[in-house]
């Protein structure tokens, strides 16, 4: 008898979702039949030990239907030994040593303790990420309030989404990233993408874009450079850095001009317009194409293309909204939805193209200074003792609100002297980052949780190493307000522990033994609780169903409720029901060029790394295709400064120097240059950008400074701009 060898074991897939923005894609993991972290293969693309771990593809999920950036693809590199932290570290004599956890956590609460003995309170703070999941954002700002006892608790995503949210709020009562499902994109008649590069950004959501222009759509993209995307436009319009809000007030005035104004929904559905229509008057094509250098008839052509559509819809992103007037750059564009009657209907509304992994969770749950979950207000007396019941501590011993992102990180040193930081890397990320950087070094004491060995976690006392996204359970919420559940696929090194497991032990060590679960879906049972009846309601979610569902759509009251994908279609979230006008007026940028700093910068993201590049920056294939930072300039300016391809370029502004190759392109406006901002060393573009904050939203002014370009000296080493793993 012919032997048969006995079938190749099947290794069952587990499905998660990606580590990275905001789409939160799907995707499975296969680990090998050794499982674990057994010397092995070579499905990380690399030879050094690691698990076993395969990503594949998820097709069944609706957001991405299997697609995957090259992110995601190589999402699993990072779980290998050599990349990630191992164990704790503590300093001793100055340097950085490997220690255990109990010596670790001892360090950490005997650090926390000694400042707030010494200085109160408030000088302990917490700096959050938009990537930690919904449970650990909740459990971080319930650390900080009810352990820490501290007002001083931020978050990374004050970086990305908070003009946009407080335009949201204003506007509508309610902040939520799309008011509609991404499947809804194709079938508007026409979208109006401001400041985003999706191409790049978040790659299988262009396929929302191609389809709505296949389907005959139309799309205009508003950007200073001709991104990926703006190739994919109908219509392009490339306006100064800065000038978002001058354009949106022309384009409302053509809109009003041209009588495309829904005149029965503004009447029915919305309030404020006089104000917004006398502001926008004010704002004639004529000198909105001096501001902004968008020809007139372009304008017209966009205004035509949108109002003219049965449905439209605006998406924003950081372009507008990383603005020291970002709130009423946002607020402006959803002027314009509202006054064409392109918002509260079908296939119709404003959007914001959140960033981080889980940005819109992050923002909900308590990472906020002025936050508690689900987006009860600190300053309501209702929502604190909801949340204080629920927490079992009296409301009066809540702390009020604290400071913003970047005013937390400026008063480091000096009136916050400990600072824990979780998933967040604000050497790169910051704006004025050498000033951050002085301010985290004056720290009496710092401890950074991170799945690597960041820029940040390079700086710390102590150093605790967390578990990655594939290695626990947790909750995210996506862009479109989806929340959706990122499953365990192998166990952590045996060094490594989950940020719960840190938080639990820090909290008992400082006096509370109780209320801070290791096991996430207990910390999940609890948020429910936390958020019922708030805006952010998620009462009606649970783990089975969102395995069941692909998702849940907030706000969800109950287990009978079906989540909601689609808000505002009967009224919006606001007192009356009626979404709100808001009357605004151009303003210049912070800081304008000037002869001493004759150019603009503005700075974004490329196609294979990821934010500050703490993760991406340590995978082979990722640092093959963008290997490090560049200045990129249109060729008349490289001509006028007689720079070619690959010249090593100094970019100075009033607040530091960055250098990086020239990369020359008509692609950019000829008065304009750009740099990523993923690199840390002599290319860190956040060396150069403005912290003027947006006096509503506290956002800093990433997206446009003033600053000179010229050729570096030739004794600068070309190693300086390459990116290092």
């Amino acid at each position: 008898m012919k032997h048969t060898a006995p079938a190749p074991e099947r290794v069952a897939v587990t499905e998660t979702h990606c580590p990275y923005c905001a789409l939160q894609c799907g995707m499975g993991l296969r680990v090998g039949a050794a499982g674990g972290h057994a010397e092995g293969v070579a499905a990380t693309g690399s030879g050094e030990a690691g698990p076993d771990v395969e990503v594949v593809e998820r097709p069944a999920f609706p957001v991405n239907r299997g697609a995957l950036c090259g992110k995601g693809r190589t999402a699993a590199a990072v779980l290998r030994t050599g990349v990630r932290l191992s164990a704790p570290l503590v300093r001793s004599d100055g340097v950085l040593r490997e220690a255990g956890w109990d010596e670790a956590l001892d360090r950490v609460a005997d650090g926390f303790r000694a400042v707030q003995e010494a200085y109160g309170r408030d000088a302990a703070g917490v700096f959050g990420g938009g990537g930690l999941t919904n449970e650990k954002a909740y459990l971080l700002g319930k650390f900080a309030r009810v352990v820490l006892g501290t007002s001083n608790i931020d978050y990374n995503g004050r970086f990305c989404m908070s003009s946009a949210a407080a335009a949201h709020r204003k506007a509508f009562g309610l902040d939520r990233g799309l008011p509609f499902p991404l499947e809804d994109i194709p079938k508007t008649g026409c979208a109006i993408v401001v400041g985003s590069n999706l191409a790049d950004t978040m790659p299988p959501a262009l396929r929302y874009l191609t389809e709505l222009t296949d389907n005959g759509g139309s799309l205009v993209v508003i950007d200073p450079r001709r991104t990926r995307t703006a190739e994919q436009a109908t219509l392009h319009l490339q306006p100064v850095p800065g000038t978002d809000l001058a354009l949106a007030l022309g384009m409302l005035h053509l809109a009003i001009a041209e009588g495309y104004v829904d005149e029965a929904f503004v009447a029915a559905r919305t309030s404020g317009f006089e104000a917004a229509r006398a502001a926008a008057m004010a704002h004639w094509p004529e000198r909105v194409e001096r501001i902004t250098g968008v020809p007139v008839p372009d304008m017209r052509r966009a205004v035509e293309m949108f109002a003219g559509a049965p449905t439209g819809m605006v998406l924003t992103a950081r372009g507008p909204e990383q603005q020291s007037k970002g709130t009423d750059t946002v607020g402006a564009w959803i002027n314009l939805c509202l006054a064409t009657g392109k918002a509260g209907r079908p296939y119709s509304g404003y959007g914001c193209l959140t960033g981080q992994g889980n940005g819109q969770g992050g923002r909900e749950h308590g990472q906020k200074a002025d936050q508690l979950p689900g987006y009860r207000s600190i300053t309501d007396a209702a929502d604190r003792a909801h949340v204080a019941a629920v927490w079992g501590v009296d409301p009066g011993s809540l702390p009020g609100p604290g400071r913003s992102a970047y005013e937390l990180l400026d008063v480091l040193g000096s009136e916050v002297r400990s600072l824990l930081v979780m998933g967040s890397n604000p050497v790169v990320s910051a704006p004025r980052a050498a000033h951050v950087t002085e301010r985290l070094e004056s720290l009496d004491f710092l401890v950074v949780s991170d799945v690597v060995l960041s820029e940040t976690a390079e700086l710390a006392d102590v150093v605790l190493p967390s578990a990655q996204w594939a290695e626990e359970t947790g909750t995210t919420t996506n862009l479109e307000g989806r929340v959706i559940l990122r499953q365990a696929a192998l166990a952590p090194p045996p060094g490594v522990r989950t940020d719960l497991f840190a938080l639990h032990h820090l909290a008992a060590r400082l006096g509370v033994g109780t209320g801070f679960p290791t096991d996430p879906e207990r910390v999940f049972e609890e948020l429910r609780a936390a958020t019922a009846g708030a805006q952010a309601d998620y009462a009606g979610i649970t783990y089975d169903r969102i395995r069941r569902e692909d998702g849940v759509f907030w706000p969800c009251p109950d287990e009978s409720h079906p989540g909601t994908p689609r808000l505002f279609l009967e009224r919006f979230a606001t007192p009356d029901g009626r979404a709100r006008f808001v009357d605004v007026a151009h303003r210049p940028a912070a800081e304008e060029p000037d002869a001493e700093y004759p150019l603009y910068l503005t700075t974004g993201r490329v196609l294979a790394q990821y934010q500050s590049g703490a993760q991406t920056r340590r995978v082979a294939e990722l640092n093959r295709a963008a290997p490090g930072p560049f200045v990129e300039l249109h060729p008349h300016l490289a001509d006028r400064l007689g720079v070619s391809e690959g010249d090593l370029l100094a970019v100075t502004s009033r607040r530091g120097r960055a250098e990086a190759p020239a990369r020359v392109t008509a692609s950019i406006r000829s008065d304009t240059v750009f740099m990523p901002f993923h690199w840390a060393g002599a290319g860190r573009a956040n060396s150069l950008t403005n912290p003027a904050l947006d006096p509503t939203s506290r956002m800093p002014e990433f997206k446009v400074c003033a600053v000179r370009v010229e050729r570096a000296e030739a004794s600068v080493p070309a190693s300086v701009v390459r990116s290092t793993p």
